[in-house]
């Protein structure tokens, strides 16, 4: 839900999602001066509990030696920037948000105007869409604190649930809906998440296999292609996709696709009553790491059309076809590109035919977005989006990565084109890393994975959020990750979600939540490379600064052009007052 309200020359704009509240705050021209930040309250109505909330940074003269991890309270260090957003927020609650200017002496601060707004977040069933984030932040102060860093295969369910946010349960619940007579039909890219693990938590192989059980059809095509790396080591998930379906004991209700260049989808349908009824798909591979350890999402239509369309992929791609001309054919025929984007959810398969439609599609869509874009790079940047970011202009233009170059042979060109964007005032970008030392700002060093090995370690979303506070948000997502391959040659599925307030919101406070974890991270990960810090008494804490300086990069600019002056005008929208 948005609740954007004007008290006492205070501005409120509240985006509630399911687990997370963001607040895009303002205050006008003529209280600023001497302003020191916002103190903020909460009150749980659910819980009935009312606490003012609280930050890691304080006034060095009034608390120069805080404690590793101490927390301060608002009311006494209040929060220094425009946008704040809670994270420890639940679906389904109420919540009353009292914000308070505070002014003057940090010894002796003085609470003048406030302004209050009161949320209810959103339940996570939704009433078409559905959308589980998993926490895809292994590597935070949170998990530091409850589980000291020990991986989720020693410490225990609590981690593996509190990492998981509902997304492992959700899935395993979906495939719960299937009984007698019903039927499940996916498509999955790596498909493990079963008895070959360490520890089990909500087992997937074993809800399917549970689900046969009781009557339903179900049938699983998985990514069976051979490929080896260059000194004959098997490459890709296939073996250990094989080895899954034989000690989990189901190869009765599993295919391998073999003839695909990469079957990349994340896919279920659910057939009830001989109607194709919901899909449920997003990015998340059925491993440890796709669900517990780096960012992932997983997206539930309930809509008959949208499965239907589904349910033809899935026809096609079980027919096992080469990458032919008559495959991508049929996929760009039975999805084509809208000339005008409609209200409501429009499907896009692949492959599809070598113009890259699709790409350009998408690419074209985020040139047109009016007030903001962000975006989500699992594998670095394609050309079509370098070409969109590269705009000066008053379009807030956010871009979070797991890392800056799609290949070891680009690098060094990617890195530079990503720091040319970089370098543009409207263009925000955050690259997955973490607190690599326990003395930066009195936080406690993080770990980089939650298992041995692995490919992507932060960012696995793709998905694009355009105009999401507007009247007509779009929201696109799915399998594909913005590229060339994931257009031409591989399996991958699509949504693009226009109109919808609910989803928007929801990802938009995802979003903001994983950008601003990860741009700390990396802005730290630079400081160490820039700085040559080797040890940790090198270190000098951040502090909040004690007179009104530390707004000027949030006004300074006649034009409102610089990064902070775009977001806190998209974010609290126009004074009125």
């Amino acid at each position: 839900m948005r609740k954007r309200i004007q008290q006492s020359g205070i501005t409120i704009n509240a985006i509630a999602g399911t687990y997370v509240v963001f607040l895009g705050l303002d205050i006008l021209p003529e209280m600023r001066a001497r302003f020191r930040g916002f103190a903020i309250k909460r009150k749980d109505y659910k819980e009935e509990e009312e606490i003012w909330l609280k930050g890691l940074k304080t006034f060095k003269d009034v608390e120069p030696h805080p404690a590793m991890g101490e927390t301060f309270s608002s009311l006494r260090h209040p929060f220094q920037g425009f946008q704040w957003s809670d994270y420890s927020a639940k679906p389904d609650y109420e919540y009353t948000y009292t914000i308070v200017a505070m002014y003057g002496d940090p010894f002796d601060l003085e609470q003048r105007a406030s302004a209050q707004v009161r949320v209810h977040t959103e339940k996570e069933i939704g009433g078409v869409h559905s959308v589980f984030f998993n926490r895809g932040s292994a590597a935070t102060q949170e998990y530091a604190r409850r589980f000291q860093n020990v991986r989720p295969n020693k410490a225990g369910t609590g981690a593996y649930k509190w990492l998981s946010r509902g997304l492992l349960e959700a899935i395993v619940k979906f495939i719960e809906r299937a009984g007698a007579g019903d039927a499940l039909h996916g498509a999955i890219y790596e498909f493990q998440y079963g008895v070959t693990n360490e520890f089990q938590y909500n087992d997937i192989l074993l809800a399917l296999k549970e689900a046969k059980a009781r009557g339903a059809s179900v049938n699983i095509l998985y990514d069976d292609v051979a490929q080896y790396e260059s000194n004959g080591d098997a490459k890709g998930p296939w073996t250990a996709n094989r080895a899954a379906v034989a000690k989990a004991d189901i190869a009765d209700i599993c295919v391998g696709r073999a003839n695909a260049k990469l079957m990349h989808n994340k896919f279920i349908i659910l057939t009830q009553g001989g109607r194709n009824v919901a899909v449920q798909t997003g990015s998340t591979n059925l491993t440890e790491n796709g669900i517990f350890g780096h960012s992932n999402l997983v997206h539930i239509v309930e809509d008959e059309t949208v499965a239907d369309a589904y349910m033809a992929y899935w026809t096609r791609l079980k027919g096992d076809p080469e990458i032919d001309n008559a495959y991508r054919t049929a996929n760009m025929d039975a999805s084509p590109v809208p000339e005008q984007l409609p209200q409501g959810t429009t499907a896009i398969f692949s492959p599809r035919g070598t113009k890259l439609d699709a790409l350009n599609w998408y690419s074209k869509l985020a040139t047109e977005a009016g007030d903001a874009l962000f975006m989500t790079f699992a594998f670095g940047m394609h050309k079509n989006f370098k070409s969109v970011y590269n705009s000066n202009s008053t379009v807030l233009k956010m871009a979070l990565m797991e890392k800056a170059f799609s290949s070891p042979k680009s690098k060094k060109k990617d890195e530079q084109d990503i720091q040319t964007l970089r370098n543009l005032p409207n263009v925000l970008v955050a690259i997955g890393n973490r607190i690599k030392t326990n003395s930066f700002d009195r936080w406690l060093a993080e770990m980089d994975r939650i298992i041995p090995r692995l490919h992507v370690y932060w960012i696995h979303t793709k998905y694009m959020l355009i105009d999401p506070l507007g009247e007509e948000p779009i929201v696109v997502g799915g399998s594909a990750n913005f590229s060339k391959a994931s257009t031409d040659t591989n399996d991958e599925n699509m949504l693009v979600i226009k109109g919808d307030k609910r989803i928007a919101d929801i990802y938009f406070g995802e979003y903001q939540r994983l950008f601003a974890h990860y741009s700390f991270r990396e802005s730290v990960a630079r400081a160490v490379k820039k700085q040559g810090i080797t040890g940790i008494q090198e270190w000098k804490p951040q502090y909040l600064i004690e007179d009104d300086s530390w707004m000027t990069d949030y006004f300074n600019d006649v034009n409102d052009k610089t990064a902070r002056c775009l977001r806190r005008k998209y974010f609290s929208g126009p004074m009125s007052e």
